[in-house]
């Protein structure tokens, strides 16, 4: 996996979910199995922080990780008891695994 770093705005859309803005200069990895462990600790990283997955499906057609990751997609997650105000994803792209956090800032 590339060295560098995955930041985001994470943005509520109403009864869909959210929504990933990256940050100006955010790597995204295009290997699928790096797209995949980021995928995965980007959720680790929500569930962590109290958002939970919406009750609405996924169109796996549509809102694929590379999408959720670009920001072109919403995803069927919901703040529950995450974070009030502006929330951002952080993941540090290490070789081997990612690990992501979520922050109230992208510092």
């Amino acid at each position: 996996m590339t060295a560098g770093r995955y930041v985001a705005r994470i943005v509520e859309v109403p009864e869909h979910g959210i929504r990933l803005e990256p940050a100006d200069g955010s790597v995204a990895p295009d290997q699928p199995t790096e797209v995949n462990l980021l995928g995965m600790a980007v959720a680790l990283a929500l569930g962590a922080a109290g958002y939970r997955h919406h009750a609405e499906m996924r169109d796996p057609e549509l809102q694929t990780l590379d999408a959720l990751l670009s920001g072109d997609t919403t995803m069927p997650w919901s703040a529950g008891d995450g974070p009030d105000g502006t929330a951002y994803i952080v993941c540090e792209l290490n070789d081997g695994r990612p690990t992501c956090e979520v922050r109230p800032s992208a510092d």
